[in-house]
């Protein structure tokens, strides 16, 4: 699936490279593992694979693997910004040609993904260039080739360079606001999310993007996720990016944009409403943490919305499949279009915050 596949012909000769590539260097890698081949590749942290992927650039490229990510350490980039950058290097978890990570449970249907919480942390330099949070769907559970569909999310661009297609539309994901911009370069079609200001450093959780993808008609809840890449797109220049730090995990649920049951499933007034909730640990960091709320309709009938109250958890940053309401005691509730829950049906929200965990969490159908 790479990259950016500006052209078909470009398609083709990263298909035939890739392919033969697909087992260069293909062991566990400690911490400083150098690659400079083309199309190299190594595993890190026993989840991850970090590639090369010098795929429109004959000039030598060599990173520098590390446990958590990598450094592009010798470069000789010099492409003219109106096309396809030189390279795509990153770390992923998934499949890309037939290159899958180790233990990955991708591909995976998207309407059963419940989650994607994800941290990255960006290390930039000079010279013009995207780094790109690339995310691949198709119709089929692909380990190989172009997927239908990538999306993109620019944490930081520099220089005269710009996405695939043309600004569309604005949106408000994850508490920030994206410039999306849509198009096709001749292989899959490219939807991306373009920050206004460089973001260095994210928790957040990968679904809405996906989401919001599928509501603007680039794919289906009935597709697959393949693989989820962390990199940059390099132009001109570009050594010593790196990706300082890199996790994600896909995790089974119900999408919770996924039409379930309608209200009709249970007879009117037959039954009782009622919700439970429950508190899950992500990750933690000096003064803060990152969490995630399962709230589930434990009642006899179905519910149209519902509300979550905390005790303890210090401050929200930014929460997401949900609305914060109210601070003290910390609120949240549901958004539109997840309110709605059959019995024993459940969905969740995400977020980051300040502080301590909260001590319990309660619920109540609102």
């Amino acid at each position: 699936m790479r990259k950016t596949l500006w052209s078909l012909m470009a398609v083709a000769a990263l298909v035939t490279a890739g392919t033969a590539a697909a087992v260069v260097n293909a062991v566990p890698a400690h911490a400083d593992t150098v690659i400079c081949d083309k199309y190299g590749s190594t595993t890190v942290g026993g989840r991850y694979t970090v590639m090369n992927n010098n795929w429109g650039n004959d000039a030598q490229q060599c990173i520098n693997a590390t446990a958590n990510g990598f450094e592009i350490t010798q470069i000789n980039a010099n492409r003219p910004t109106n096309g396809a950058p030189a390279s795509y290097p990153a770390i992923y978890v998934g499949c890309h040609y037939t290159n899958c990570s180790p233990g990955t449970n991708l591909p995976r249907q998207i309407s059963a993904i419940g989650s994607i919480p994800t941290n990255i942390s960006f290390r930039y330099t000079s010279g013009t260039y995207d780094a790109a949070f690339d995310i691949w769907m198709d119709p089929q559970p692909k380990t190989d080739g172009v997927n239908r569909t990538e999306i993109m999310i620019w944490f930081n661009r520099q220089g005269s360079i710009q996405p695939i297609g043309s600004p569309t539309a604005t949106a408000n994901i994850g508490g920030r606001s994206w410039q999306v911009w849509t198009g096709n370069n001749g292989g899959n079609d490219v939807v991306s999310y373009v920050a206004p200001s460089a973001i260095s450093s994210w928790s957040f959780d990968v679904l809405p993007f996906i989401n919001d993808t599928i509501s603007r008609g680039y794919a289906q809840r009935s597709w697959y996720l393949t693989s989820l890449q962390a990199g940059f797109e390099p132009w001109i220049g570009g050594q010593g990016l790196a990706v300082t730090s890199f996790s994600t995990s896909v995790n089974t649920g119900t999408n919770p944009t996924t039409p379930g049951p309608g209200p009709t499933s249970s007879p009117p007034g037959n039954g009782t409403g009622g919700c439970s909730a429950s508190y899950r640990s992500i990750n933690t960091w000096p003064g803060g943490y990152q969490g995630e709320v399962t709230v589930r309709n434990s009642g006899s009938a179905n519910i149209s919305g519902w509300s979550t109250i905390w005790t303890g958890g210090g401050t929200i940053n930014s929460v997401w499949n949900g609305r914060q309401t109210a601070t003290s005691p910390i609120t949240v509730r549901n958004e539109s279009y997840n309110g709605a829950l059959a019995p024993s049906a459940s969905t969740t929200y995400g977020f980051t915050a300040n502080g301590s965990p909260p001590s319990a969490v309660s619920c109540s159908v609102a």
